[in-house]
C-alpha cells in the first residue's frame, strides 16, 4: 500500500485507517462500496501523503454531518469541506498529521456507461477497491484501464 519514502509507523497508520473505515463500511446496509485512491492506492505514498477514500452509499445525505462521521471513525479533527459535484468530500487531520480524505456520494458516481470524466480522472490516477461487495468498483476500475486492482 505505501511506497519506500515512507515510514514504517506512518505505513502502519494508514493501513489501520483503511482497515477502520472498510470494517465500518462493510458492517452498514446502505454502503456499496469503498475506494482507496492516489497514491496509497498506487503504493507510492510519502510521507506527507494523505489517505484518499471515496465512500459509496445508497443515503448520501445519511452522512451529511461529516464531523459526526469523522468522529465516529476516528479520523481526527475537520479541516475541510468541499462540493466535487456528485461526492462531498470532508478533510480530516488526526494527532500525528496524516490528513485523510473522505468523499461520499451515490452509487452513479461509479456509472460505466458511460464513465464520468472527473470520476475517471481519480480511478486513472490509482485506485483500489477496499469494499465492494456488488462489484461496482471494480467494474469501474476495468472500464477506466491502466489502475491498481489491488494486492
Amino acid at each position: 500500500m505505501t511506497g519506500t519514502d515512507v515510514s514504517p509507523e506512518r505505513a502502519g497508520e494508514i493501513g489501520r485507517v483503511c482497515e477502520r473505515v472498510t470494517r465500518w463500511a462493510a458492517g452498514r446496509a446502505d454502503v456499496v462500496g469503498l475506494l482507496l485512491v492516489g497514491s496509497c492506492a498506487r503504493g507510492e505514498a510519502r510521507m506527507d501523503s494523505d489517505v484518499d477514500l471515496v465512500l459509496l452509499t445508497t443515503h448520501p445525505a445519511r452522512y451529511a454531518d461529516g464531523s459526526a462521521l469523522g468522529a465516529g471513525l476516528g479520523l481526527g479533527e475537520p479541516v475541510r469541506t468541499r462540493s466535487w459535484g456528485p461526492i462531498t468530500e470532508w478533510r480530516y487531520a488526526d494527532g500525528s498529521g496524516l490528513e485523510i480524505e473522505l468523499g461520499v456520494g451515490s452509487p452513479a458516481w461509479a456509472a460505466t456507461d458511460p464513465v464520468d470524466a472527473g470520476t475517471r480522472r481519480v480511478v486513472s490516477g490509482g485506485a483500489r477497491a477496499l469494499y465492494d461487495p456488488e462489484g461496482i468498483l471494480a467494474a469501474l476500475i476495468g472500464q477506466c484501464g491502466g489502475v491498481r486492482r489491488g494486492d
